[in-house]
């Protein structure tokens, strides 16, 4: 037995042409920012990555100096294995440095590390600096 229709009401079957192309036209709206998304995502992932790495080299190259048992002063420059950043590290001895009391402090040095690397077309650089007693390792 077959349905039948009353009067003014008519039977829908599928879609009509026009709502799938409104359907897909909003799934693609959405899959593209998606995709946007994802990329500016995986692309700040990446600077985070590099600033990361930068950071952890300077603070090694600054450990470094640190911890050698005399300091002199000058500017030694060496790259960084096969990463493509170069480190220059200047050691300066400061003389004008007081006390509360007025005195002055002697064998203060600062030390400043710098890495520079080429990103993007463009040469970059960061330092880092720090102070120490010139006779902080020197047996007492």
């Amino acid at each position: 037995m077959t349905p039948t229709l009353q009067p003014g009401h008519q039977r829908q079957c599928g879609f009509l042409l026009l709502e799938v192309i409104l359907a897909l036209a909003v799934f693609s709206a959405a899959a593209t920012g998606f995709a946007v998304a994802l990329h500016e995502m995986a692309k700040a992932a990446g600077l985070a990555q590099n600033e990361l790495r930068i950071t952890r080299v300077l603070d090694s190259a600054l450990d470094e100096a640190l911890s050698m048992p005399t300091l002199e002063e000058g500017t030694t420059t060496n790259p960084v294995g096969k990463t493509g950043i170069e480190m220059a590290t200047t050691i300066a001895l400061r003389e004008d440095l007081e006390n509360v009391d007025g005195a002055p402090l002697q064998q203060m040095y600062v030390i400043t590390v710098t890495a520079r690397w080429y990103e993007s077309g463009v040469w970059k650089e960061r330092s880092a600096e720090t102070w120490r007693y010139g006779l902080m390792y020197q047996p007492s």
